[in-house]
């Protein structure tokens, strides 16, 4: 192929069923750039390879593809991150392994955007805003929620209430994903890399939800 003709190429060659998430992502870009009001679907179509005419084909209106992608993207990447998880591993390790997996996931610049669009847009859809929270925070804690749930039947982690547990696992992990997108405006984190960040994360969680040691007698005073 000649080089002005990968010049010219679309910037993405997917097959005709992968075009909903080709656009999806397109939107992301455009979406996350000029936000919604000024956002436009020749921009989109043009970031995704495709005529105008074929979104159309998917979403009705700017507002459902705004919509989907709000839905589709972050569910998409809990779905891989969840595919991840061992089935052979220990409680304790398939902690880990979430942990670790949704920190790659919340440091990529696609987390960024979507959380910031959510943040300056969600407000005008409440009904997508109520299954948003069903489908991607609920969805994540939920996971959490039965590891922790495998754990306290194997004995590795204390018996307390596995969504709320779920809950606070998620919630930490995701505003350090947060914190760590601006660390340079953030002094507690300025000087911390991600790997740093994260076994913080990782050692804080295990430690919060795991069997408290009995005391011993010299430990006992009576």
């Amino acid at each position: 192929m000649s080089e002005s003709a990968e010049t010219n190429a679309p910037r993405w060659r997917r097959l005709p069923g992968e075009r909903p998430r080709q656009i999806l992502d397109a939107a992301l870009e455009v979406f996350g750039e000029r936000g919604l009001a000024a956002a436009r679907l020749e921009d989109i179509a043009r970031s995704a390879g495709v005529s105008k005419g074929t979104i159309y084909l998917y979403f009705p209106n700017k507002e459902a593809l705004f919509c989907e992608m709000i839905r589709e993207i972050p569910s998409r990447h809990i779905a891989s991150v969840e595919a991840m998880i061992s089935e052979d591993a220990s409680a304790r390790e398939q902690l880990r392994q979430y942990l670790r997996n949704s920190w790659d996931y919340v440091r990529t610049p696609s987390f960024e955007i979507l959380y910031r669009l959510i943040l300056s847009e969600l407000h005008h859809f409440p009904d997508l805003y109520e299954q948003f929270i069903e489908e991607v925070p609920m969805r994540s804690m939920r996971i959490l929620g039965d590891i922790v749930k495998r754990g306290i039947a194997s004995g590795e982690f204390r018996d307390i209430d596995p969504l709320a547990a779920g809950r606070m696992l998620h919630s930490v992990l995701f505003i350090h994903g947060v914190w760590a997108a601006k660390r340079a405006r953030i002094p507690f984190m300025r000087d911390l890399s991600d790997n740093q960040v994260l076994d913080q994360l990782v050692d804080f969680c295990l430690h919060a939800i795991g069997q408290v040691p009995v005391p011993t007698a010299s430990h006992v005073h009576t």
